[in-house]
């Protein structure tokens, strides 16, 4: 199928599941969207298990489409730039040191925790899996998913202070994770070529994804930004943060720089400081419209493809059983990280009741998880098995953490019955 074809069969699959899901189902709609791929695809399976010949044109059709390439390439840059525009900078710069802290160490402590984990559990069921690929699994389903995140616990209603640090996280540790994804894959790659890589070579790649990234964002905000002061016209700024987004991702992907990082940053400028100074009410009114439909739109068709990725997933059931092994190991390991960072911090700031609860559980993988297991060499020996643990994990975080974390939420004390704040420090 022609490509317009293709975008033409998601979005009307799309709109036709978001309906039933809002009419019939009442789900939060990318939760309801993708329960509704999955059960599509599963009963494709069924009836290919029948003898009934319908599930190879669909397969046909989801082989064709690039998954990584359409979300990390096209998509992303959409959703993370429309999620930064709504975070409060200075929300986010009070909780610098646990949002930054989870970002960085925690990212990495996760992956080796999970790693570590998941490497003893396939031992355990008689698996081979080098330590090395067990790090790539690691490192890809360590970061939460902002795309998941902001939208889920916005619905849940979490007290601001909370729903700002696991917001704040899930927007930096992604580009953090896929900048230790990517030094993984090298080294994966040098192993399997037998090259070596040394440690000058990763103190560069993280100093040009990282830094790099943020002075694009930077840089390219500021212009932006001093654009929409010289201008009063809803149609011109909202064309200007358009072609903010798409151009300050491109060109940190020419650059091998981090789009995702040079984008949130550019989004968090344009967010605060361009929506305080240099737009009027109503150009804010109709750009705040204009991100928030982008960003629905492209969440329920992401979430479509989630569900319906199901049907070229090559599961074995030794895989599978490691997948669900996988579920609580990297609960665990988000626990930890999480845990180590609110006791560091804790004599210093106050957390809410039930904080690391709620951001152990709040801290959802999506489809992001699942673009990067994707982009694993297909030679790699042990791709289909990360594959189909991360594809597990996903599923089970999306929809029984993103249907109950409301329920734990409601757990935290109304702030006139919460105990006795400590001493100024934020919230």
């Amino acid at each position: 199928m022609e490509p317009f074809q293709i975008l033409a069969l998601m979005l009307v699959t799309a709109a036709v599941l978001a309906w039933g899901n809002h009419r019939f189902v009442g789900l939060p709609t990318t939760i309801g969207v993708m329960l509704a791929a999955l059960g599509m695809s599963l009963g494709l399976h069924v009836m290919h298990a029948l003898g009934v010949p319908v599930r190879e044109p669909v397969v046909e059709i989801l082989s064709g489409i690039d998954f990584s390439h359409a979300l990390l390439d096209v998509m992303l840059a959409f959703l993370l730039f429309a999620g930064a525009l709504h975070v409060d900078i200075g929300d986010l710069l009070g909780n610098k040191w646990i949002i930054g802290g989870l970002a960085t160490f925690g990212v990495l402590l996760s992956t080796l925790l999970v790693a570590a984990l998941f490497w003893l559990a396939a031992g355990a069921l008689g698996i081979e899996l080098p330590f090395l690929h067990a790090m790539l699994f690691g490192a890809l389903i360590s970061p939460t998913d902002p795309i998941a995140v902001i939208g889920i616990m916005k619905r849940a209603k979490a007290p601001k202070s909370l729903e700002n640090k696991i917001a704040g996280e899930s927007l930096f540790n992604d580009g953090i994770g896929v900048v230790v994804f990517t030094v993984l894959v090298a080294f994966a790659g040098a192993g399997h070529a037998g090259e070596s890589i040394d440690a000058g070579a990763v103190a560069e790649l993280f100093a040009i994804e990282v830094i790099g990234s943020l002075v694009l964002g930077l840089s390219f905000g500021y212009l932006a930004y001093w654009m929409l002061r010289t201008v009063d016209n809803y149609h011109v700024e909202v064309l200007i943060t358009l072609a903010l987004c798409v151009g300050v991702y491109a060109l940190a992907a020419s650059l091998h720089s981090s789009g995702p990082l040079a984008v949130v940053t550019a989004g968090l400028l344009i967010g605060n400081t361009g929506r305080r100074t240099a737009m009027s009410p109503k150009v804010v009114e109709h750009v705040d419209t204009f991100w928030e439909l982008i960003d629905e739109i492209l969440n329920v068709v992401l979430f479509v493809l989630v569900g319906m990725e199901v049907l070229i997933v090559p599961f074995e059931v030794s895989h599978l059983v490691l997948g669900l092994a996988a579920i609580p190991l990297v609960l665990v390991a988000r626990f930890l990280a999480v845990g180590g960072a609110v006791t560091v911090l804790r004599p210093l700031r106050s957390f809410t009741p039930h904080a690391i609860k709620v951001m152990t559980w709040g801290g959802l993988r999506g489809g992001i998880s699942v673009a990067l297991a994707l982009l694993l060499p297909t030679d790699l020996p042990s791709r289909d098995l990360i594959l189909t643990a991360t594809y597990v994990v996903v599923i089970f975080s999306i929809t029984v953490q993103g249907l109950t974390i409301g329920k734990l939420v409601a757990m935290i004390p109304a702030p006139e019955t919460a105990a006795s704040p400590r001493p100024p420090g934020g919230p």
